[in-house]
């Protein structure tokens, strides 16, 4: 298990002293330390370079890839640089203990041929003051690491890429098998999964991008490229959501001329499914800048919902509505393929703090609900205190609610997701042989009076 090392102000190697073959790296390397030392997450510390606009769609995505790498598999990659190391790089070292990973990573992820990795990672050991001490050891290390380092980096418990915490909650929670499958489902990057508008025919729209239909309709393709270069993109064919995040709204099952409000809309998935329904759609979103964000996705897929910007725990329809979708914040353990960083931006206490969050807003989403309107909440959290622990306790406040059991029919090929009390738990190791899937629970609920 890989532990947070403490946080320290970065300082971060200058761009404008370094040569531009090194500034994708240098991005990367950046943006990993400021995942680890400061919890800044990686888009924001990718965008936040100043080299970030001058570079080219392909070193971005570069970048990216190696950074996210990282961030994916430190424990494996530390396994790996300590069997070459003599005695560990001190504490004090953040830099260059970074430098080694990026450029292990390199090496064993991104597959760079070793000459050309090596000689990078060397180069920009020695581009700072902080880490130049490092640079003969760095070349000496790396080398080692690309001729010795790859059956030990394979070998490396899963369990170890994700800070202690997490790892000791999975394991409890789940069991060690479990934890350590979901950890290892994590490991890689993900596919890329569409929803695909009512209308469209997703095998069309599979076969176009070279993709597969998965047995619940979301469209899979294993390479993402860039997405505004996909054919459906600009005529709003199909948005980008995982499988799991797009069960929800299925579940639902918004009907034509019936009132819904999606609550924590953003980015907006879950309010297009709901407004390709034909259902009247109010998507409420506390950030105003994320509200745009849905406003963009819906102008794109031609469709149209209401927008409100509003603590969805104060805000309240002008009349009882025949449904609701609460996708509550959360901790977002189980979008670990999709957010790495995510892992290193959170905190034991924050599950607790999320929880008391979610508790009180279940409790005003069902106020929301006509007798017999139907209330779907959902987290992308595999923490039990965020899922399967909120719904005894929310139906022990309100008398007047019961769960509307999932059926196996309404989950053709994730029977496995559906849990004895009727609500659905989705985890990372599941649909593997397919490229698995978000960790989500899921609860369906009905107002009785």
């Amino acid at each position: 298990m890989t532990d947070t090392p403490a946080r320290r102000p970065a300082r971060p190697v200058r761009p404008a002293a370094l040569p531009a073959h090194l500034h994708a790296r240098a991005a990367a390397l950046a943006a990993v330390r400021g995942v680890f030392d400061t919890g800044t997450p990686l888009d924001a510390g990718l965008a936040g370079r100043p080299e970030w606009a001058a570079m080219d769609v392909r070193d971005r995505a570069f970048a990216r890839a190696l950074a996210a790498a990282v961030i994916r598999q430190p424990g494996a990659l530390d396994a790996a640089i300590g069997a070459m190391l003599d005695r560990p790089l001190p504490d004090t070292a953040l830099r260059a203990q970074l430098v080694l990973r990026c450029g292990a990573a390199e090496l064993f992820i991104l597959s760079t041929p070793p000459h050309a990795a090596v000689d990078a990672w060397v180069e920009l050991m020695g581009a700072s003051p902080e880490s130049a001490g490092f640079r003969k050891l760095s070349n000496a290390v790396l080398r080692r690491v690309s001729e010795k380092g790859a059956a030990i980096f394979g070998r490396a418990d899963p369990l170890g890429d994700l800070p202690d915490w997490l790892a000791a909650r999975w394991s409890d929670a789940w069991g060690a098998p479990a934890a350590r499958a979901m950890a290892a489902a994590r490991s890689g990057p993900p596919p890329l999964d569409l929803t695909a508008r009512h209308e469209a025919d997703p095998a069309r729209i599979a076969a176009e991008i070279g993709g597969v239909v998965l047995p619940t309709g979301t469209i899979r393709r294993t390479g993402i490229g860039l997405v505004e270069d996909i054919p459906g993109y600009k005529s709003g064919e199909w948005w980008v959501q995982d499988a799991a995040a797009a069960l929800p709204a299925r579940l639902l099952g918004a009907r034509r001329g019936e009132t819904i409000a999606d609550l924590c809309a953003a980015p907006g998935g879950k309010t297009l499914q709901l407004a390709a329904s034909g259902a009247d759609v109010t998507a409420v979103e506390l950030n105003a800048r994320r509200l745009k964000r849905v406003e963009a996705n819906l102008s794109r897929a031609r469709l149209t919902a209401t927008l409100v910007a509003a603590d969805a725990a104060d805000w309240r329809p002008d009349a009882p509505l025949d449904g609701v979708l609460l996708d509550a914040p959360c901790t977002a353990t189980g979008t670990l393929r999709r957010r790495p960083d995510a892992a290193w931006s959170k905190r034991e206490e924050d599950v607790t703090a999320l929880s008391r969050i979610q508790a009180r807003l279940l409790d005003a989403a069902f106020a929301m609900l006509k007798p017999g309107g139907r209330l779907v909440f959902c987290t992308c959290s595999l923490e039990r205190e965020e899922g399967e622990d909120q719904i005894p306790a929310f139906l022990s406040r309100n008398s007047g609610a019961a769960i509307d059991p999932v059926q196996a029919s309404e989950l053709p090929g994730l029977e496995e997701a559906l849990a004895p009390e009727g609500w659905v738990r989705t985890r990372p190791d599941m649909w593997a042989e397919a490229g698995g899937l978000d960790g989500f629970f899921i609860a369906r609920i009905v107002r009785t009076a």
